[in-house]
């Protein structure tokens, strides 16, 4: 896996959360510009899952691939869902939902990054 996807897909997802965060503590609903960051997002998570199967079709495996496969589906549908939940919740809580998703995606990140470096994989 490439770290600097990882990176950038960890940092760009927990500063949205934090820019969702104070969307909601004012009360707003999310904005263009939340829809736009979940869009860049999605690039960089699609550019993430892009290189992961990459390597994967090129030979290398994580232990467990169902689990694996798992993650990947669920990282790259994450921004998009967010998008449209927020989109139909045009309140604060729409904001509450970008939060909430932008937060889940690094641990998603994360356990994607761990099952692809277990031993014997």
């Amino acid at each position: 896996m490439n770290d600097f996807l990882v990176a950038s897909s960890i940092v760009l997802s927990l500063v949205l959360a934090v820019w969702s965060l104070v969307t909601t503590m004012r009360n707003r609903p999310p904005d263009v510009s939340h829809l736009a960051g979940l869009a860049v997002l999605e690039l960089v998570l699609l550019a993430l899952a892009a290189t992961a199967v990459a390597a994967w079709i090129g030979g290398e495996q994580p232990a467990e691939a169902g689990t694996f496969a798992g993650y990947l589906i669920t990282l790259v549908f994450l921004p998009p869902l967010a998008g449209v939940l927020a989109r139909m919740e045009p309140t604060r809580w729409g904001s509450v939902i970008v939060t909430v998703v932008c937060l889940v995606i690094p641990v998603v990140v994360v356990r994607l990054q761990q099952t692809w470096q277990v031993p014997g994989g």
